[in-house]
């Protein structure tokens, strides 16, 4: 339990400094703060999956790998009602326009891999399959589209 606890102060400890150092990168380099969210610190704080399905991948264990992804998705909307009681005020009521879109894509991106489980298509695009090749597209042209929203907002 102590190392529990102690590995998660760390983890808390390093989340703030990441959104510390974030903001100030995203500002360094001329980002603006939710596409640097989106890209860069979505990157950083995805390396424990990414380090996990690549290590369950090398030992084929697929299984690990795709509940990994999948189970962190489903768990991170749960963090809207830590925020909310935390902050004492619903958070939803208060997502611009960027956040929703951001939702919308994590939504259908993951639906994309869903319907390739169900389907599992057998045929390669570029040594990926399908679906992931679908992915990456709408990962690309969605990007695309938070740049654009991120230009219009004040």
């Amino acid at each position: 339990m102590l190392v529990f606890a102690a590995a998660a102060i760390a983890t808390l400890i390093a989340g703030v400094t990441l959104e510390t150092t974030g903001d100030a990168a995203s500002g360094q380099i001329g980002l603006s703060g939710v596409l640097f969210g989106a890209t860069v610190l979505a990157l950083a704080t995805s390396l424990p999956e990414i380090s996990t399905g690549l290590q369950s991948i090398k030992q084929n264990d697929d299984d690990l790998a795709i509940s990994d992804i999948f189970g962190g998705n489903a768990f991170l909307p749960v963090l809207f009602l830590v925020a909310t009681v935390i902050s004492g005020r619903a958070v939803l009521p208060q997502a611009n326009a960027s956040d929703i879109y951001l939702t919308a894509l994590a939504i259908l991106l993951t639906l994309v891999y869903a319907i390739g489980l169900i389907f599992r298509p057998e045929k390669r695009i570029l040594g990926m399959g399908t679906d992931s090749f679908i992915v990456l597209l709408l990962y690309i042209v969605g990007i695309g589209g938070l740049i654009a929203i991120s230009a219009s907002q004040p």
